[in-house]
């Protein structure tokens, strides 16, 4: 432990020097895309401890079980995921299918409306609409895994307890702004999941779109983000995807759902 310390400061010693010597940036846009870089840099940071810590011991399943835990599992009805299962979820919400066809619909989207214009249309034009929606994908996840990381969120989706269509719907639109935080699992407003669709948007306008596009145009785009994002978790409470689904079966099955409910705190 104490070696991975020291290992983790000189990393962190070798970064700031970096740092330090990136020449300051010079025109607005590059001002305005710091916030996207950040969250990136932030998630690569704390990657290390995603995919290597051993402070719980692991079993099997996708949670951690430590040997004794500090709180009671039976009133609470949560655990924690794993450090793997967390990992194992970015990349699956990053660079999975779900991403890749999600990126494919909207460049088709923006391809009938010749959105950016300048890209024009044909073979050309849709690969750049579609390497550009995946990147704005992309970058939302590892804004949004990252930050979550450094609050100690889970970003798993757990299916509402009740039957009620209306109160399903309802629960599953309210965890688009919400994480679970603590030993019990108790829900807040999370910050990364606000944050994290305007990540990518703010990278895109600033980065490789026109430059005639602005902070509004971002701010548009992220909107279309977040409600992708509340898609997502409609989907996720009312499709089954459990070990017997056929999208199990396939291997299409989202990740990012919890297999088992959580507490509707």
């Amino acid at each position: 432990m104490i070696l991975a310390t020291q290992k983790r400061i000189r990393q962190c010693m070798t970064a700031c020097r970096w740092a330090r010597e990136i020449e300051p940036p010079i025109d607005m846009k590059n001002r305005l895309a710091t916030p996207a870089i950040v969250a990136i840099l932030a998630f690569f940071t704390g990657l290390p401890s995603i995919a290597g810590s051993q402070a719980m011991p692991y079993t099997e399943d996708r949670y951690d079980t430590p040997t004794s835990a500090p709180w009671d599992r039976s009133d609470s009805g949560y655990l924690r995921p794993e450090q793997k299962t967390k990992l194992n979820d970015y990349v699956f919400d990053a660079i999975g299918p779900y991403p890749i066809v999600g990126a494919g619909i909207a460049a088709g989207i923006n391809q009938i409306s010749d959105t950016p214009p300048e890209w024009n249309q044909g073979f050309e034009g849709y690969a750049k609409r579609f390497a550009s929606d995946f990147a704005i994908a992309a970058i939302g996840t590892t804004a949004r895994y990252g930050l979550a990381q450094a609050f100690k969120e889970d970003t798993l989706y757990y299916r509402c307890e009740c039957t009620g269509a209306l109160q399903r719907m309802g629960h599953a639109v309210l965890s688009t702004l919400t994480a679970r935080r603590g030993e019990d699992g108790r829900r807040v407003f999370s910050f990364p999941a606000l944050a994290a669709p305007y990540a990518g948007s703010m990278a895109a306008v600033y980065g490789w779109y026109p430059n005639r596009f602005g902070a509004k145009d971002a701010f548009r785009i992220g909107n279309y983000s977040l409600l992708a994002y509340a898609g997502a978790d409609i989907s996720l409470e009312f499709f089954y995807s459990g070990p017997h689904s056929l999208l199990h079966r396939i291997h299409l099955n989202n990740a990012h759902g919890s297999p088992v409910q959580g507490p509707n705190k």
